[in-house]
């Protein structure tokens, strides 16, 4: 099993590199993603980021947030990018520079994803997190591969005909393991302590690594702007959002999922989660119980791995 890394508060810098002044809606989980990563990332970090909500309320002219260099991709291609600075950082010999791509679950489970895919195969020294608000935020929530089944979007509305995703959301995590690449991570914004340590730990590792981050968004899942840390929590407590890491194949799961998966901490019901957004009001009984089946599922292949 991996070493945890201890990460306390007073280590933390003063210092914001992702800092105010953003034009993020209030209460979004991706801002407070990029916050908390590049508080452990550094300034020695060159960021990449395709189309997604980060890149527009994060730098957009004469707006821009970051204070480390910022590679502005094409939706499909910020692997790619990131894969050709992280090669020129080594034909230069500086290798205290990180390489990071910051992009939403659109440009990564979808569009990006053989750029993606590309990267991990060669194995390119770069650090890849995934944002997932679990829809193309940026452009009116549209249907994305890392939308839950259920969700109302625009393009999966709720009428006569459709009743929401008919889909399952896409495992990029898993997807990434079969990369076998050195280092996978989930994480979710309310467990930062979790989060932080990932990060740490994937900013030690050398080759690709995967972090997934789930960032709820109160203006497309409609909940109280005040609620999203409350979102994140649940997410982990119902067992809808696991908790893991995979370090060079040796594969454990973290925080609160650990503790259910020991019978230290009980799941809680799917119903507490989904009954507080708005894009699931309309799911019946038996919709509901199809998500709870499937969270059974998935607990069961993962319990296997440890």
């Amino acid at each position: 099993m991996t070493e945890e890394i201890k990460i306390s508060l007073p280590e933390l810098p003063d210092t914001e590199l992702f800092e105010s002044g953003h034009t993020a809606c209030a209460g979004c989980g991706g801002a407070l993603a990029t916050r908390q990563a590049m508080k452990i990332l550094g300034n020695k970090t060159i960021v990449y980021a395709p189309a997604c909500c980060l890149l527009v309320f994060g730098s957009t002219y004469p707006i821009n947030a970051w204070r480390t260099p910022f590679i502005h991709c094409a939706f499909e291609n910020s692997a790619a990018v990131a894969a050709g600075v992280a090669a020129a950082l080594k034909y230069k010999g500086i290798k205290d520079v990180n390489a990071v791509v910051f992009a939403g679950d659109g440009g990564t489970v979808d569009i990006g994803i053989q750029a993606i895919s590309g990267a991990a195969e060669r194995n390119d020294n770069l650090l890849y997190i995934c944002y997932d608000n679990e829809a193309y935020g940026n452009t009116g929530m549209q249907r994305s591969g890392a939308t839950p089944f259920g969700a109302w979007t625009t393009t999966t509305p709720v009428g006569t005909v459709i009743k929401g995703k008919t889909e399952h959301k896409k495992d990029f995590p898993r997807i990434m393991m079969a990369h076998d690449i050195p280092y996978v991570a989930t994480a979710t914004v309310a467990y930062w302590r979790d989060y932080m340590q990932k990060v740490a730990r994937a900013k030690e590792v050398k080759g690709f690594r995967y972090i997934h981050v789930l960032a709820p968004c109160p203006t497309g899942w409609r909940y109280p702007t005040s609620d999203t840390i409350k979102m994140s929590q649940l997410a982990v407590e119902t067992g809808l959002w696991m908790l893991y890491e995979s370090d060079h194949g040796k594969f454990r799961l973290t925080g609160p999922s650990k503790l259910i998966a020991e019978g230290k901490k009980e799941r809680k019901p799917i119903r507490d989660y989904l009954s507080l957004q708005g894009r699931f009001r309309h799911l019946t009984d038996d919709a509901i119980k199809e998500i709870q089946e499937w969270i059974g599922d998935n607990w069961e292949f993962y319990k296997k791995l440890v």
